[in-house]
């Protein structure tokens, strides 16, 4: 019978792909961490959406958000023997192909919008919020000079587009209203 606990991580430490232990507050732990964050609340979002191709489109971007988690917990200095999938430069201009068609059909943004709308939407917010934060780790590890290939962070940063377009979207389609920021002065 698998186990699904190994108690080698009870002292605070946890191993990178290529065996290299590290604390577990370690920046590529806090950077994978948060995009598996991300990726649980767009299956949220996917569950809510109730919208086939929207279904695809997310389920499309979770298999992405695993290639990212399994390239940043993997040891740069260290071979691996195993085969990592690998994120394309294409999976950046798939990202602006849905949001520029859903742009199509979307009215013209002219205030900032209260996240919100409907449950599915509120949790496009969310998510985008979490990987806006997963971009900045990213950022902190270059910061760091810990090594994470920039297409990375342009995904990241595209992804975090998209989700909020997305959310608008699916607000669009479901006829729920944004609710445009007021300043109040």
């Amino acid at each position: 019978m698998f186990k699904i606990y190994t108690k080698t991580g009870d002292k605070g430490g946890t191993s990178l792909i290529g065996g290299v232990r590290v604390p577990k507050d370690h920046i590529r732990i806090e950077s994978y961490g948060t995009v598996d964050e991300l990726n649980s609340f767009i299956g949220m979002a996917c569950d809510l959406a109730q919208n086939d191709q929207v279904t695809a489109e997310l389920r499309e971007i979770q298999d992405r958000l695993f290639t990212v988690g399994s390239v940043l917990a993997t040891n740069p200095g260290k071979e691996v023997k195993m085969k990592l999938p690998d994120l394309h430069e294409e999976d950046v201009t798939w990202l602006e192909t849905k949001i520029d068609a859903m742009n199509e059909v979307l009215p013209e943004m002219r205030s900032f919008i209260l996240p919100g709308g409907n449950l599915a939407s509120s949790t496009c917010h969310v998510a985008r919020c979490v990987c806006r934060r997963a971009e900045r780790l990213c950022v902190s590890m270059q910061s760091h000079e810990e090594f994470i290939p920039p297409l990375i962070i342009q995904y990241l940063n595209r992804l975090s587009d998209y989700l909020f377009v997305l959310a608008r979207y699916i607000g669009h389609i479901n006829n729920a209203p944004e609710i445009p920021w007021r300043a109040r002065i």
